[in-house]
């Protein structure tokens, strides 16, 4: 496979791993990768998705029992931001099964030590900052549009108002810049801090270069996740249930296909 240059100096005097430049036949090979590792060991994708499924649908009883229906918008659209950390657990069973060892719940669940170095729980903190200041400016973003308007918002069908359309259409684009920022950072940062002994600087660097390198296939792929799980969401998350792990597993395939040179972690 051809392999991207992607520009960027060295993290540290540390060298980057090189990336593959990708096509979109790497994307359906990690898809049905993914979908086989979920058949495969269905127990921890369905474990996994259950957990971040009921964590969705208990933030959204607590905004809604909250009164303040605002907060359901900008909650639910910054929400599927943790979904990377909730498919953690599908990497390392993705990983066990690569290397055709024992799948087993304890290294399994703690699969978010990482390389028990703190760097993985590093991106964590990172990931809930950026959610925090999504919020913040959500509410910014509101109080432009309706507080200044003289429109209450005491109601959901207040959004379909003038100043409603507005606020989304600025949310909605001011979201996205976000997201993308978002995705960019984490696509392969966390399958890498989980696989292999680099800081988390160094990982959010790799994931960057491999995105920016493969900007094309990777949109398509950041539109497939994002499509999947908007309408696995819509059924009260239930389709998070198939849909989560099989985007986890095939994540890191996908990654273990981008970055050339990763090595095997060793227990």
């Amino acid at each position: 496979m051809d392999q991207v240059d992607t520009g960027l100096p060295d993290n540290h005097g540390a060298e980057l791993p090189a990336i593959t430049r990708l096509t979109e036949a790497d994307l359906r090979a990690a898809l049905i990768a993914g979908w086989e590792d979920f058949k495969a060991a269905p127990i921890y994708g369905l474990f996994f998705a259950a957990v971040y499924t009921l964590g969705g649908l208990a933030l959204y009883f607590w905004m809604l029992g909250a009164g303040d229906p605002f907060w359901l918008i900008p909650v639910a659209a910054g929400f599927p931001l943790f979904a990377p950390f909730a498919a953690v657990g599908l990497y390392e069973v993705s990983r066990r099964r690569e290397m055709g060892e024992k799948l087993d719940w304890g290294p399994i669940l703690g699969a978010l030590r990482g390389q028990g170095d703190g760097q993985l729980p590093v991106m964590g903190v990172v990931v809930l900052i950026v959610f925090g200041f999504w919020v913040i400016l959500a509410r910014g973003i509101f109080a432009i549009f309706f507080a200044q308007s003289g429109v209450g918002f005491d109601s959901i069908g207040h959004v379909f108002t003038l100043p409603g359309f507005g606020m989304i259409l600025v949310g909605g684009a001011v979201g996205a810049v976000m997201a993308l920022a978002l995705f960019a950072i984490t696509a392969f940062s966390l399958p890498m801090l989980l696989h292999r002994p680099v800081d988390f600087v160094t990982a959010i660097i790799t994931s960057v270069s491999a995105v920016n390198g493969n900007r094309e296939v990777m949109l398509r792929w950041a539109a497939i996740i994002a499509g999947l799980m908007i309408v696995a969401m819509i059924p009260a998350f239930l389709g998070l249930l198939v849909v989560l792990p099989v985007l986890g597993h095939a994540t890191w395939h996908l990654y273990r296909r981008t970055i050339a040179d990763a090595p095997a972690k060793a227990d």
